[in-house]
C-alpha cells in the first residue's frame, strides 16, 4: 500500500510552510514510514490530509500533529489571523480594545497561545496574554472586565491528552454564535500560508503594547467575583468538610482560594492529582464522568470524612459533585449533571427573591428544571446544546425582559449562576454547590433528602446518555448515515409506547437555530434525544422517563420502576442503530 499522489503532494506543501521543527519532523517520519509499504502509516497520512478540522461555534479541537486535519501552530496561526480580521471589520475599536487569550496545562497550550499573540500583534491587535494557566471561566469573564473585542482560550476541556483545542469568545464574554462563526470561518479561508504572516517577536511586541502581559490581580478579582455569588454570605459554612480534584487540571490556584475566602476552611484536595500535568498520569481519561476518574478523590472523602467531594476537569468549567450515601459501596454518591443542576436551581430560586427571574438548560438536559421553574414561578428557557446558547439567552433576557438571571446548566456538567461567566463555570459552582451542602446541613437534612424532595415534588426523572464513539472519517459518515436512516425512517414505537411527536430540528423548531438533533417523544412524557457531538466524534443519544412518586412510596422503588422503564427504553432504540 502506497500513499497516493494527492496525499503526497498536500504533505510536501506541508512541510515547506510548516515552521515548526516538531511536527515538521513527525510528518517526514510518517511519509517514510508510509513510503516504506506501512499501512498504518498510509492510512493516518490519509486521515490527516483529507479535508481540515472545522471552526464552528465551539471554535476548533482535535489530536495535536501535523497536517489540516490536527491541532497544530500552523493552523492557530491561520485562525487567528482570520479572527483579528474579522474583529478589525466587524468590531469598532477592536485593535485598541483587543482580545484576551488564556491557556490550559495541555501539550503545547502556551505555545498556541503565544502564536495567537504574535499573530493579533502582527494584525495590530493588542492581545492580553494570561502569565499563567488558569481555569476556562476566567478567560471568559476577562473578555468583559477588559471589555475586549474578544477572547481566545485555549484548551481541549476533557478530552484525551493527545488533544488541544482553540475557543472563541465574543466581547460579550459568550462563545460565539452564527453569524460570527460562519464569518470568521470564512475571514480564515482567506488566509494565506501561515509562514507568511507577520509575526514580531513577544518581546517586540510587548515593547509596541501590542502584548499585554496581564497578572495575578485579574485571577484575584476574579475571585473576588465568585464569591460575591454567595446567595447567603452570613451562613456559617466553616464547619463543612470538603475533598476536592482538579483531575491534573487548571482548577487548584483558583478553586482552594475561592473556598476558603467563602468561609470553607476544611478543603482538602488530593495531592497526587493537584498539580498540572499535560500526561494526566493517574486517570485513563481526564472527565470526572468517566469510569475511575472519582476513585482517588472519594478515596480521600473517605479518608477526611468528607461531606461533599468536588471535582473540576482539566479546563475547570465543569463541576462534578458526590455525597454521603451509606447504601454506596464507596459510601459517597456521584450525582449526575441534572441531579446538581436541579439542586443549584431549587436552592437559588429557594433562597433568592421571587421577582423576575430566569433558568435555563438545554434540550438534552432533564426536563425537571421546566417544572422547578413553573412551581416556583420563573421564567424558563430550553436552548440547543452548548454553553453559548445558555450565555448568549440570559442575556437576551436580561436585556428584553429586566429581569434576573439565576442558573443556567447542561447536563455534561456544565454550570453558570448568575451573570458572572456568560459559559460554564466550575469555579463559582463549586463554591455554590459547598454553600447549598451547608445550608441543608443546617437544617438537619442531607443533599439526598434535599434532592428526594425535590422529586416527592415535581416527579422523579430518570436519566441516562449513550454515546457510540467513531473516530476518523469513516466513523464521521457513518455517524451521519445513522441520523439520515432515522429521518428517513423512523421508528413509530419504542419499547411498546408509541411515538406521539418527532422533532427534527434541522430546519429548526421552537424558536430554535438549525441543529442536527431528533427528538422522538413518546406516551407517558418519555422521551428520546440523538445528535452528533459537537466536538467529539461520537453520536449521543439521550433517554428520559418520568414518574410519579405515590403517596408514602419509597424513592428507592420510584427510581426501580424508572429505571427499569428507561432500560427497556434505552434497548429498544439502541438495536435500530
Amino acid at each position: 500500500m502506497s500513499l497516493h499522489p494527492p496525499y503526497r503532494e498536500r504533505a510536501e506543501a506541508w512541510l515547506a510552510e510548516d515552521q515548526d521543527p516538531v511536527t515538521v519532523d513527525e510528518l517526514r517520519a510518517l511519509i517514510a514510514t508510509a513510503d516504506a509499504g506501512d499501512a498504518a502509516a498510509v492510512r493516518e497520512l490519509h486521515e490527516r490530509f483529507h479535508g481540515q478540522l472545522e471552526f464552528g461555534t465551539a471554535g476548533l479541537r482535535g489530536v495535536l500533529g501535523a497536517g489540516p486535519q490536527r491541532m497544530n501552530r500552523v493552523l492557530v496561526r491561520k485562525v487567528t489571523a482570520g479572527l483579528a480580521a474579522y474583529l478589525l471589520e466587524h468590531v469598532p475599536g477592536a485593535a485598541h480594545s483587543g482580545v484576551v487569550i488564556g491557556y490550559d496545562y495541555r501539550t503545547n497550550s502556551r505555545v498556541f497561545a503565544e502564536d495567537t499573540a504574535r499573530v493579533l500583534a502582527g494584525a495590530g491587535v493588542r492581545a492580553f496574554l494570561a502569565h499563567r494557566p488558569w481555569p476556562t471561566p476566567t478567560t471568559a469573564w476577562a473578555v468583559t472586565d477588559h471589555k475586549a473585542a474578544g477572547g481566545v482560550m485555549v484548551t481541549a476541556s476533557h478530552n484525551p491528552p493527545e488533544y488541544n483545542g482553540y475557543k472563541v469568545y465574543w466581547g460579550n464574554g459568550a462563545q460565539i454564535i452564527p453569524p460570527h462563526d460562519a464569518g470568521i470561518a470564512a475571514a480564515i479561508a482567506k488566509i494565506g500560508r501561515s509562514d507568511q504572516l507577520k509575526l514580531p517577536t513577544l518581546a517586540d511586541a510587548r515593547l509596541h503594547g501590542l502584548v499585554v502581559d496581564l497578572d495575578e490581580t485579574l485571577h484575584d478579582r476574579y475571585l473576588a467575583a465568585v464569591i460575591a455569588l454567595r446567595a447567603q454570605p452570613a451562613l456559617e459554612v466553616g464547619k463543612l468538610v470538603v475533598a476536592y480534584t482538579p483531575l491534573h487540571g487548571v482548577g487548584a490556584p483558583s478553586v482552594e482560594p475561592a473556598m476558603v475566602r467563602a468561609g470553607f476552611a476544611a478543603v482538602h484536595t488530593e495531592p497526587s492529582q493537584r498539580e498540572g500535568d499535560a500526561a494526566f498520569p493517574t486517570v485513563k481519561f481526564p472527565n470526572p464522568e468517566e469510569k475511575g476518574a472519582m476513585d482517588r478523590v472519594l478515596a480521600l472523602a473517605t479518608k477526611v470524612h468528607a461531606d461533599l467531594v468536588l471535582a473540576n476537569d482539566p479546563d475547570a468549567d465543569r463541576l462534578c459533585a458526590a455525597v454521603p450515601d451509606p447504601a454506596s459501596t464507596t459510601g459517597y454518591r456521584v450525582l449526575t449533571g441534572d441531579q446538581v443542576g436541579a439542586l443549584l436551581a431549587d436552592y437559588l430560586l429557594t433562597v433568592s427573591p421571587a421577582d423576575k427571574r430566569m433558568v435555563a438548560t438545554t434540550i438534552v438536559s432533564s426536563q425537571l428544571l421546566s417544572y422547578l421553574a413553573k412551581q416556583a414561578g420563573a421564567d424558563y428557557r430550553e436552548l440547543l446544546t452548548g454553553f453559548k446558547w445558555i450565555g448568549n439567552a440570559a442575556m437576551d433576557y436580561e436585556r428584553e425582559h429586566e429581569g434576573r438571571f439565576v442558573v443556567g446548566y447542561e447536563e455534561a456538567l456544565g454550570y453558570s449562576v448568575g451573570p458572572l461567566v456568560r459559559d460554564k463555570d466550575g469555579v463559582s459552582a463549586c463554591v455554590i454547590f459547598a454553600e447549598l451542602t451547608a445550608w441543608n446541613a443546617a437544617q438537619g437534612r442531607t443533599v439526598l433528602a434535599h434532592l428526594d424532595d425535590i422529586y416527592r415534588r415535581v416527579g422523579l426523572f430518570v436519566t441516562e446518555q449513550v454515546s457510540l464513539t467513531k473516530p476518523g472519517t469513516d466513523g464521521l459518515a457513518a455517524i451521519k448515515q445513522a441520523m439520515a436512516r432515522f429521518r428517513a425512517q423512523p421508528p413509530t414505537a419504542l419499547a411498546g409506547q408509541p411515538i406521539e411527536k418527532i422533532e427534527d430540528l434541522a430546519a429548526g423548531a421552537g424558536g430554535l437555530p438549525p441543529s442536527d438533533v431528533l427528538i422522538f417523544r413518546l406516551a407517558g412524557g418519555r422521551r428520546v434525544i440523538m445528535r452528533p457531538s459537537g466536538t467529539e466524534p461520537k453520536l449521543k443519544s439521550y433517554y428520559e422517563v418520568r414518574v410519579e412518586v405515590g403517596a408514602g412510596e419509597a424513592i428507592a422503588d420510584a427510581r426501580t420502576r424508572g429505571a427499569a422503564e428507561l432500560a427497556t427504553l434505552r434497548d429498544a432504540h439502541q438495536k435500530l442503530i
